[in-house]
């Protein structure tokens, strides 16, 4: 009775978390820092986290960019999306099953 939920949330976890680093999807708040030589600066931005392992960002939009990293919004928003509703399906199944 647990293995069909708990089936669901791994495949749902799997599944996110290939469509998010595979599809660069500019999604997540993230902090772009650029240093030009002249002078260094943080700009807001929306990020993919296909970025982080290099799929779908170009030689261009690296241009004068020392780093980037989510900020506390973008973490949150990859965690509801890669854990939070694959849980919510596992949940809705699981209750489903106990009304059988």
């Amino acid at each position: 009775m647990l293995k069909k939920p708990l089936i669901i949330f791994g495949l749902g976890v799997v599944l996110m978390t290939l469509i998010f680093f595979l599809i660069p999807i500019n999604l997540f708040d993230a902090e772009v820092h650029f240093n030009t030589g002249i002078q260094q600066f943080t700009e807001p931005a929306k990020i993919a986290l296909s970025y982080f392992i290099g799929i779908g960002i170009r030689e261009g939009d690296l241009k004068d960019v020392e780093s980037f990293h989510l900020t506390a919004s973008g973490y949150a928003l990859a965690v509801i999306l890669i854990i939070g509703f694959p849980a919510l399906f596992a949940y809705r199944s699981y209750l489903k099953s106990l009304k059988k």
